[in-house]
C-alpha cells in the first residue's frame, strides 16, 4: 500500500470515471487502473464496482476512500512541518546564561536577535553553570552562554569575548584617587563576593591576592546571592567588590554614590562563550545567535576557535 495508490482510489472516488481520474493524477489510464487493482488484491477486497457506464464505491469502499483520504491530509501536514523545519529560524529557542550574565547581556542581544532573526523569540533561562550543564545535556535546552572553562561530553563551545574586570567601591573612598587599582590592594580590605556556586566568585578569587590558599585569613570576606545586591553593599559604604565590565553601568544609582575603577595590567578577564550540544539540529539558530551575541559583546575578541570538549 502505497500513498499513489491512496491518492488513486480518492481521486477515482471523486470522478467516477477511470480517464479522467487518471488525467488528475497526472499518469495514463492504465497506470491508474493496475494501481487500483493492486490496492484492492493486496487487501482482498473490491473498493469499487465496475460497470461500462460508471464507477461506483463499494459499500466497503467507501470507508477505506474515507480513511485513505485522512492519511493523504496526514501526509501533506507531515510535508508541510519538514519544509517549516527547513527555516532553522522560524521557531522559539530556548537559551540558559548564567546569573552574571543574562540581566546584562540580554537587554541588548534581544533587540539585536529580533532584527535578524524576527520568527526566533527565546525561551530564556539563568542560573549556575551546572545546572544548565545538566538542562543542556538534556535537550532542555539548546545553548547556554557560559564563562570558560567549560568542558561537557559531544558539545561545542565558541568562545565570543574577553570581559575585563573592574573595581566597585564607594564614592568617596581612597581608592577613587587611583586611575587604576593593582589586584594585591585587594588583599587587605573587605571584598564583597558572590556566594558559592557562582563561576564568577572563583574567577574574582583566582584573579586576586584575597583568594589566594594561606590569604583569606587576613581580611573579611562578605558573600551575597547577586551582584546587584553586592552594588548595593558597596554604595552602602560596607565594602569593594569585583564586577565584569558589562555589570557596571547597569544600575540607578545617582552620580557621586558608587564609583568604578578599572584594574591595572595585567587585567583579570573572564571569556564569555556559547555552548550547544554537537547534535543539535539546528546550526543555523547557533551560528544567528552567536553573530548577534558579539555584536553586543563587552570586552575583545578572543584568539580561541571552536572546539569540541
Amino acid at each position: 500500500m502505497t500513498l499513489t495508490e491512496l491518492r488513486y482510489i480518492v481521486t477515482l472516488a471523486q470522478e467516477q470515471h477511470f480517464g479522467r481520474a487518471a488525467e488528475r493524477c497526472h499518469v495514463s489510464q492504465p497506470t491508474l487502473s493496475v494501481g487500483v487493482k493492486k490496492l484492492e488484491d493486496e487487501l482482498g477486497i473490491l473498493i469499487f464496482e465496475r460497470t461500462k457506464s460508471a464507477v461506483r464505491l463499494t459499500p466497503v469502499g467507501e470507508g477505506i476512500v474515507t480513511q485513505a483520504q485522512k492519511v493523504l491530509e496526514q501526509a501533506q501536514s507531515i510535508r508541510e512541518l519538514a519544509q517549516a523545519g527547513k527555516n532553522q529560524l522560524a521557531t522559539p529557542l530556548k537559551l540558559g546564561a548564567i546569573y552574571t550574565i543574562g540581566p546584562y547581556l540580554f537587554p541588548h542581544l534581544i533587540p539585536q536577535l529580533h532584527r535578524v532573526a524576527p520568527d526566533m523569540p527565546l525561551y530564556i533561562e539563568e542560573n549556575f553553570t551546572h545546572v544548565l550543564r545538566d538542562k543542556l545535556r538534556t535537550g532542555e535546552l539548546d545553548a547556554i552562554i557560559i564563562a570558560l572553562p567549560f568542558q561537557e561530553a559531544d558539545v561545542l563551545t565558541l568562545p565570543l569575548y574577553d570581559e575585563p574586570f573592574c573595581v566597585l567601591m564607594p564614592s568617596g573612598h581612597p581608592w577613587t584617587r587611583l586611575e587604576a587599582v593593582p589586584s594585591e590592594m585587594l588583599n587587605d580590605k573587605s571584598l564583597l563576593l558572590l556566594g558559592e556556586g557562582h563561576c564568577f566568585r572563583d574567577q574574582v578569587l583566582e584573579a586576586c591576592p584575597a583568594g589566594r590558599k594561606g590569604d583569606q585569613a587576613q581580611h573579611t570576606t562578605v558573600e551575597s546571592s547577586s551582584l546587584e545586591t553586592i552594588r548595593h553593599m558597596v554604595a552602602s559604604g560596607l565594602g569593594v567588590s569585583v564586577l565584569p565590565l558589562s555589570a557596571v553601568d547597569s544600575h540607578h544609582y545617582s552620580p557621586g554614590v558608587i564609583e568604578i575603577r578599572p584594574m591595572a595590567a595585567p587585567v583579570p578577564f573572564r571569556t564569555v562563550a556559547i555552548a550547544w550540544r554537537a547534535s543539535f539540529p539546528r546550526p543555523k539558530a547557533i551560528e544567528i545567535l552567536a553573530d548577534s551575541l558579539r555584536l553586543c559583546s563587552i570586552g575583545k575578541p578572543p584568539a580561541a576557535a571552536v572546539k569540541k570538549s
